[in-house]
């Protein structure tokens, strides 16, 4: 790129931060990456460069591994006092707040979203992260159990697991970094972070505002660069205790090959291919608009999107239709335009992986009940599309296609060992979805799915509090709640004989 080409309604700290070279945050300072290479930033609506960002690669991230243990050994992050701690969490989530509309905007460039989506995911949901984990700064305790053996005293430990390295995806840029970097810094960690490359920027307006409000140096560090170059120098570094990944099952599974140098502790959050269950009973229209907003937000670019509908046979035409009908209506187009409530793919590698998707499902048999093509021929916008006559031998009801794409399915009434099966029929187990007004029937389904989350009738399953992650191929561990600290946590047994 020779040069930048700026967005347009462009808010006036965010053209400043735009027209700033874009460098790596090692150690509190900001550095060009040691090769002096760049790669550029590209809008999804339009499909240009509009910002430039260093390339960092095994040499930076070396750099940071070791700011981060400077950090972590030296105390200067885990010997402050946990209310310093929580101070600083809670200053870092008042500063997202003061710029909450310049980063959703700044969001909405980088990956695409309608600014007013990206108002949550980029701003409140990170803001809440940071609010509820700095919570937990000063809770973290041990036990004292009671042993078999006369005269002793005995007691855990509970102690940061050391220096983190997370790498993150560019479907949640901001929010899923924060997600990451909350926790750890609760816990007592030292981090390292490598974002998307298709998504940097908004990580690094986080590593600005860390800088502002007085974090320690050393203690978050932003390595922007190449999966294949920074972010496998971090996942194979020896002096690594942890790697936090959020992304693809087929990347999930070469880092954990990586890990095993030095056997880091490894947690992984990736695909899914989650089922939606609509009985008669439900609330249709809530049920039908719950479907088509589980499937078709963020452009179907989200790991716990409902993309095998399962509907019965008594009203499936009609929420079908209804599924259909909504995805007609939903304006697509560039995330800056007002009323814009879906915007494009990633990127035009997604965007051919969603039409490939869509095209073997056509040669499968599949009926394309609405949508199927690209919009226009300027960024990398999709058609919400709704299959019908599909099956599981279809790669598109087998295989996760990370796109506003759902294959609907009849269901009847055939018990609910059967529907649970039907939704187990997966290599994944991330997330289910359940509309019913017969509790009964939820929770007897709720306990036979193997997923790490179950909603009922729209019910919250991405809440702070509540643990987040998946069964089987889509991960190891859980994100959020008090089970997120502890996945960047070590326990510590002391017995002493008195």
């Amino acid at each position: 790129m020779n040069q930048a080409v700026f967005p347009d309604r462009l808010q006036p700290m965010s053209s400043k931060f735009l027209a700033e070279p874009h460098k790596l945050f090692i150690g509190g300072e900001w550095v060009p990456a040691r090769s002096g290479e760049t790669f550029d930033v590209i809008n999804p609506a339009t499909g240009l460069a509009f910002a430039r960002v260093a390339a960092g690669d095994a040499a930076d991230i070396d750099l940071a591994v070791k700011a981060a243990r400077r950090a972590f050994e030296s105390g200067a992050w885990t010997n402050l006092p946990p209310s310093a701690r929580q101070r600083l969490l809670l200053r870092l989530a008042d500063a997202i707040e003061a710029e909450i509309d310049d980063i959703a905007l700044l969001e909405s460039f980088d990956n695409g979203m309608p600014v007013g989506a990206a108002r949550f995911i980029a701003g409140m949901a990170p803001i809440e992260t940071l609010r509820y984990n700095a919570g937990w700064v000063g809770k973290v305790n041990g036990e004292t159990p009671t042993l078999s053996a006369p005269n002793h005293h005995a007691y855990t430990l509970k102690e940061p697991v050391g220096v983190v390295g997370a790498i993150t995806p560019w479907n949640g840029p901001l929010l899923i970094a924060v997600a990451k970097i909350a926790p750890a810094l609760a816990a007592g960690c030292t981090i390292v972070l490598k974002p998307a490359e298709l998504t940097p920027l908004t990580a690094i307006r986080l590593g600005q505002l860390i800088q502002d409000v007085g974090i320690p140096a050393g203690v978050v560090n932003i390595v922007t660069g190449f999966g294949t170059t920074a972010g496998k120098a971090l996942a194979e570094h020896p002096d690594v205790d942890k790697i936090s990944f959020t992304g693809s099952t087929a990347t999930g599974k070469a880092i954990v090959q990586m890990a095993t140098g030095n056997l880091k502790r490894v947690s992984l959050e990736l695909g899914g291919k989650s089922p939606v269950f609509i009985f008669p009973d439900a609330d249709i229209e809530k049920a039908t608009e719950g479907a088509a907003n589980g499937i078709f937000s963020n452009a179907g670019q989200v790991c716990v999107a409902g993309s095998r509908l399962y509907v019965h046979e008594k009203i499936f035409d009609k929420v079908v239709d209804g599924v259909a009908a909504y995805a007609q209506k939903i304006k697509v187009g560039s995330g800056q335009e007002p009323g814009t409530q879906m915007g494009p793919l990633i990127s035009q590698k997604q965007l051919d992986r969603v039409s490939g998707y869509i095209q073997s499902g056509r040669q499968d048999g599949a009926e394309v009940v609405t949508g199927g093509d690209r919009i226009g021929n300027q960024g990398y916008f999709m058609q919400p599309t709704v299959l019908a006559q599909t099956n599981r031998d279809m790669a598109v009801v087998r295989e996760e296609i990370f796109g506003p794409v759902v294959c609907a399915m009849p269901m009847n009434d055939e018990g609910i060992d059967r529907l649970a099966a039907t939704a187990n029929d997966t290599t994944y187990g991330l997330s289910a979805y359940i509309w019913t007004q017969n509790l009964s029937i939820a929770h007897k389904l709720a306990k036979r799915i193997r997923s790490g989350t179950i909603r009922v009738n729209g019910g919250a399953g991405l809440d702070n509090a509540l643990p987040f992650g998946g069964y089987r191929q889509s991960g190891w561990g859980r994100e959020n709640g008090r089970e997120g600290i502890e996945t960047f946590l070590e326990t510590k047994s002391v017995a002493i004989q008195l």
